[in-house]
């Protein structure tokens, strides 16, 4: 690859100024030939290919709004040799005739995976604390006795389940850690070996349902672990276990955990559903047990600047020679988000 290779951007470009702030612009404009102000539509390639854009192509920076990478495209940039792609899943992005072509793919999921786990302990930790029925008794009552004890609330001695070492819940993993709790997981690609050495117990996912007191979900959505928490497995749940949900909704039977958190036995933080968003007559929206997010847990506002400094690294390691930090192989599709 050239000294300075020609790099386009392939993505929505109102994300540009956060991905890319000046600082992490001009480290990308030092190292490559790119305009900060040219970015192709890739959802009509033959008009991309009629201004020749991807003709001396060699990098494509991508990020959401991108679409998958057609057959016509890669034949309309025949130098490409990278896709540093600034979100998370790449599952769809290149045919197999990229894949085939050796095109090199890296994915930011590992700088995304930071602020959904911050926001996972976030949540365990306030889950643990009682917020759900502590908010409620403080609104009704409108006032609280100053120096009750709450008997049944405290984060000591908790059993947390993570579903899934995925990114994600590895960094969770990491976070947890100077916490005293009690950290079980399940996921089918990790041997108990593995376990151990990331400091947890892995279980049976049915045992890790029916022990936990905070279910926590970071597995990615494949056909696998469509509805992986189903109705026995939510009705297996201790009487006020708390389920987070930062991955995706289909994870869970959402059917069957409406009718659970209607009958008020467990709580649950969801950051993504099924639908999303769920439609306005949606129970849950008024259930004091449930804390809904509109799907923020993953990377907002400035945390959007990690993402593009990844794409930047991963350039830098490119120009020198290195092997990406971030690449992701085409064999490991089947098992990533």
């Amino acid at each position: 690859m050239p000294e300075r290779p020609s790099v386009l951007f392939a993505l929505e470009s109102r994300h540009i100024p956060l991905l890319f702030p000046p600082e992490v612009m001009a480290r990308l404009t030092a190292l490559a030939d790119v305009d900060p102000g040219t970015v192709v539509d890739l959802r009509h390639p033959a008009a991309v290919a009629a201004r020749r854009l991807l003709a001396d192509t060699e990098v494509l920076i991508t990020g959401w709004g991108c679409p998958a990478l057609t057959v016509d495209v890669l034949d309309a940039a025949p130098k490409l040799r990278a896709v540093l792609h600034t979100g998370g899943s790449v599952k769809h992005l290149l045919p197999p005739e990229g894949w085939e072509r050796g095109v090199l793919v890296s994915s930011a999921a590992a700088a995304n995976a930071l602020p959904v786990a911050e926001y996972t302990l976030g949540m365990i930790l306030l889950a643990g604390k009682g917020v759900f029925e502590l908010r409620e008794r403080l609104r009704a009552e409108r006032g609280f006795v100053l120096g009750e004890i709450h008997p049944h609330i405290g984060n000591v001695g908790r059993r947390v389940g993570l579903v899934g070492a995925s990114k994600i819940g590895r960094r969770v993993i990491e976070l947890l850690r100077p916490f005293d709790f009690e950290v079980l997981l399940h996921d089918p690609y990790v041997d108990r070996a593995e376990a151990a050495r990331l400091g947890v117990r892995q279980v049976p996912l049915e045992t890790l349902l029916a022990t936990s007191d905070i279910v926590s979900v970071h597995a990615p959505a494949t056909s696998a672990t469509h509805h992986l928490i189903d109705r026995a497995g939510l009705a297996s749940m201790r009487d006020g276990a708390v389920l987070v949900n930062t991955a995706r909704g289909s994870l869970i039977d959402h059917d069957a955990l409406a009718a659970e958190l209607v009958s008020g036995r467990l709580s649950a933080v969801l950051d993504v559903t099924e639908p999303e968003p769920l439609p306005a007559s949606s129970p849950l929206y008024e259930l004091p047990n449930v804390l809904l997010t509109p799907h923020i847990a993953g990377s907002h506002g400035n945390e959007l600047r990690r993402l593009g400094l990844i794409a930047v690294e991963e350039l830098e390691r490119l120009l020198a020679g290195h092997a990406l930090r971030h690449r992701v192989d085409h064999g490991d599709l089947h098992r990533v988000a």
